[in-house]
């Protein structure tokens, strides 16, 4: 799999979330979770709000939605 976003790929690790739990939030379906982790198809400003209230409240959009290889 390639990591595109490793820290929120790392919070969901660390609490035990899948992508099914995102596609769930979300209301769409796994595989297009995975693709957006993938970086085949970018997350929606919405989308990265829902994941964050839902998920990781405690842990800014900058820092959940950081791209492998760019700079905060």
């Amino acid at each position: 799999m390639k990591r595109v976003y490793p820290n929120l790929e790392a919070e969901m690790a660390r609490i035990g979330i899948k992508g099914k739990d995102l596609a769930k939030v979300l209301k769409v379906r796994d595989a297009t979770i995975y693709d957006k982790l993938n970086g085949k198809f970018s997350f929606t400003l919405d989308e990265a709000m829902k994941i964050k209230k839902t998920f990781f409240p405690n842990h800014s959009i900058e820092y959940l939605f950081l791209k492998k290889n760019e700079v905060a």
